[in-house]
Order: C-alpha cells, then sequence, then structure tokens
C-alpha cells in the first residue's frame, strides 16, 4: 500500500499515515473497553521491580526463550524482506508498486498463519508449544531450502513458506506468555518481550546487508542457524503444563490449594480435620 500510494505523489504516504492512527485512535477509544477491577491495589517503584525480579527468577528460563525466539521471528522476517528487496530491484528491475506486491506475499502468508494459529491454539499450552515448535521448523526447513534456489519465484516461495512458519509460531510464544503470567505483572513481561522483538527487528536489515556482501551462503546459513536456535529453544526450554492458566503458575507447577492442618480454626469458626479446604 506505501509503494503504491507512493507511486501516486512521493509524499502522499506521510499524509497517509497520521490519517489512519487517527482511525487506529478512534477505534480504541470508542470500541476497547477496559474490565471493571474489582480492587483497587497500588504498589511502590521498589515492590514493583522486587515483584518483576521474583518473575524473571522463578519463571526466567522458558520467560527468556521465548524473548530469544521472538526476537529471531523478527530477526529473519525483516532480514529476509531487506533481501528480497534488494534482489527484486537490482537483479530484476522491479520498483514501486509492482515490487510492494511481491514484498507483500510473505507478509500476507504470515498475517494469515497468525490468524488461524491463534484460532486452534485456544488455551490450550501443550498445543502452543507444538504449533510454536512446528513453525520454527518450518521457518529453519525453509531458509534452509532456499539457498539451493536462484529462480525468483522459488525463492518467494520458499519465503513465504518462512513466513506462514514465523506467523504459527508468533501467536503461539505471545499466548504463551499471556497464559503463564498473572495480570497484575503481564503488562511488564509482554512489554519486555515486545522490547524483544525489536531489537530483532532493528537487527535483520543491516545484519542481512552484510552477510550479502560475505556471499549467498553466509546469508542462507545464518537465517536457518537462527531458525534451528529458535527451534532448539522452544523445544527444550519451553515446558507448559497440563493444565490451564487458573490451575497453574506458568512454568509447569500446579498451584498448590491450602490445607488446615487438624485442630486449627477453619474459616467461620470451629476445627477442620486436615484436608483441603472447601472451594
Amino acid at each position: 500500500m506505501g509503494a503504491f500510494l507512493g507511486a501516486l505523489l512521493w509524499y502522499l504516504p506521510f499524509i497517509t499515515i497520521p490519517v489512519l492512527c487517527l482511525i487506529s485512535f478512534l477505534l480504541v477509544l470508542f470500541l476497547v473497553k477496559s474490565p471493571r477491577s474489582m480492587s483497587k491495589s497500588s504498589s511502590t517503584v521498589h515492590e514493583f521491580l522486587s515483584g518483576i525480579r521474583d518473575i524473571l527468577r522463578q519463571k526466567g528460563r522458558w520467560l527468556y526463550a521465548i524473548f530469544a525466539a521472538g526476537c529471531i521471528c523478527m530477526f529473519v522476517t525483516f532480514g529476509v524482506l531487506f533481501y528480497l528487496s534488494e534482489i527484486l530491484e537490482l537483479k530484476y528491475g522491479l520498483r514501486g508498486s509492482l515490487k510492494g506486491l511481491v514484498l507483500a506475499i510473505p507478509l500476507a502468508l504470515l498475517c494469515l498463519a497468525s490468524y488461524g494459529a491463534g484460532k486452534l491454539i485456544g488455551n490450550n499450552k501443550k498445543r502452543m508449544k507444538w504449533l510454536g515448535f512446528g513453525g520454527m521448523s518450518l521457518l529453519t526447513a525453509a531458509m534452509a531450502a532456499a539457498g539451493f534456489f536462484k529462480g525468483i519465484a522459488v525463492i518467494v516461495g520458499l519465503l513465504g513458506a518462512g513466513g506462514i512458519g514465523i506467523g504459527i509460531a508468533l501467536p503461539c510464544l505471545d499466548a504463551l506468555i499471556t497464559e503463564g503470567i498473572d495480570k497484575e505483572n503481564r503488562g511488564t513481561i509482554t512489554s519486555l518481550y515486545s522490547s524483544m522483538r525489536f531489537i530483532g527487528v532493528s537487527l535483520g536489515p543491516p545484519v542481512v546487508s552484510l552477510l550479502m556482501n560475505a556471499g549467498r551462503w553466509a546469508l542462507f546459513g545464518t537465517m536457518p542457524g537462527a531458525g534451528a536456535a529458535g527451534l532448539l529453544l522452544t523445544l527444550f526450554a519451553i515446558k507448559p503444563s497440563k493444565g490451564s492458566k487458573d490451575e497453574n503458575n506458568g512454568n509447569g507447577e500446579a498451584r498448590k490449594k491450602p490445607e488446615f492442618q487438624a485442630g486449627t480454626a477453619a474459616p467461620g469458626g470451629g476445627l477442620r480435620r486436615k484436608g483441603r479446604a472447601p472451594g
């Protein structure tokens, strides 16, 4: 869309962006409703930072793995788009809106796969892990195969397959954080995850530019290598529990319900024998 608008008037994309932002602002303002909070709580900066530190200490292994896998996905996405943009223009002479349409193919497949994966995973953490693993496997295989072909149609097809893999993996990674972190700290952990993803966005184009100068196999050796690293992290470092987020604490351990010892006071008065609390 940006390439098409730029072909009409070079400054038209810059005029369109604030219009789209205004539409987004109005949609969020009127259609996104924040849930009513039953209780209000406040904490000091020290308590807030202490809580985040405790979460990273307790759940750091799988959280860091998700952070790294998200960074890898965005690194590969924007890296291969930069590569595709360069070869379309320098080797095949495609410019403007036509080049934009070709570049949109991997991204369109990524979006469709993301939508489908988001519908499929539900609240099932096991499914999130294995779909994420499958997406990273498809990405790795597509990037490795792309090194053996030079035809533009095959390259675009393989990059599209990689886009599908990324589109499958990303919602699974997002949902694992959503399902595994309590609401009070979910926003902060999600923002850290988003920051890691944008590190991948910023690294992709300059790293691919250097790899292209180093040779074809430098590029198509690094990209599947990055995908394989994400694949292994998803396989070995992410170990979701069997239950839903209400039944576990997000790192594979069930929440323990309180027990009352024999001879201790039970809620509402009286004594209760040792056993699980009611409800």
